[in-house]
């Protein structure tokens, strides 16, 4: 571990931990990284629901004294919400691609997405958790899931069918620290999102990598900068 100012890594609803920052290890040659699991992901124990106060817990348990956060996805809801009670803890707040879509449910893009997937998440308790999981990742990519055909498949699919709608967060605020949005500029969704982030004083990147600009070499570098000065250093 380096001397340097902590980061804390909040994965979204994917993979977790280290493994959903596989361009961001080397940052630890100059910060203190933590990859954090939300509440609910292990690759041992039975999946959780949300539960949005645990997932600010676990964040403000690893920030100690204070730091950097980067959030992917869901992620970001449970950072924005620290952030927002506990901004003495949050020095910056990287977020990528955010599924803040509590903020801006009445715009259009993000309306129609509730309207798309509000009846999938009312009728998700009778289905099977793959049955969900499919139904999930057709309409949020227009293409087709591969089989859960194994363990770890299998436990993937029972917690997303666990998740909350991102859309009924407790989150209506944004915080007062300085803030990065990367996006990836395939879906109109996060624009959206970004864009009512950016008018509140965020600043607004795009990288290439689809849902994870974070994995590309312009979207980590954007990360990488934003870490070190918290400013807008791209050209």
């Amino acid at each position: 571990m380096t001397g340097g100012e902590r980061v804390v890594f909040v994965h979204g609803a994917g993979s977790f931990g280290a493994a959903a920052w596989p361009r961001q290890h080397g940052l630890s040659l100059d910060f203190d990284c933590l990859y954090v699991r939300r509440h609910g992901f292990s690759a041992t124990e039975e999946p959780l629901p949300t539960d949005h106060a645990r997932d600010q817990a676990i964040i403000a348990e690893a920030l100690g004294a204070g730091g950097h956060v980067v959030a992917h996805a869901q992620g970001a809801v449970a950072a924005m919400m620290l952030a927002v009670e506990r901004p003495d803890l949050v020095r910056t707040l990287t977020l990528v691609e955010p599924a803040c879509f509590s903020l801006t449910a009445d715009l259009p893009a993000t309306s129609a997405h509730i309207a798309l997937m509000a009846p999938l998440f009312a009728a998700r308790h009778p289905v099977s958790d793959e049955e969900f999981s499919r139904s999930l990742f057709r309409r949020t990519f227009s293409a087709e899931a591969g089989t859960a055909d194994t363990t770890e498949g299998r436990r993937g699919a029972a917690r997303l069918r666990l998740q909350s709608p991102p859309w009924e967060a407790p989150l209506s605020i944004v915080p007062g620290v300085p803030t990065s949005v990367l996006t990836g500029g395939w879906e109109p969704l996060y624009e959206e999102v970004a864009d009512y982030l950016a008018g509140t004083g965020a600043i607004h990147r795009q990288a290439p990598g689809g849902h994870r600009p974070h994995d590309s070499e312009d979207g980590a570098a954007l990360v990488r900068s934003f870490l070190r000065t918290g400013q807008d250093t791209a050209a």
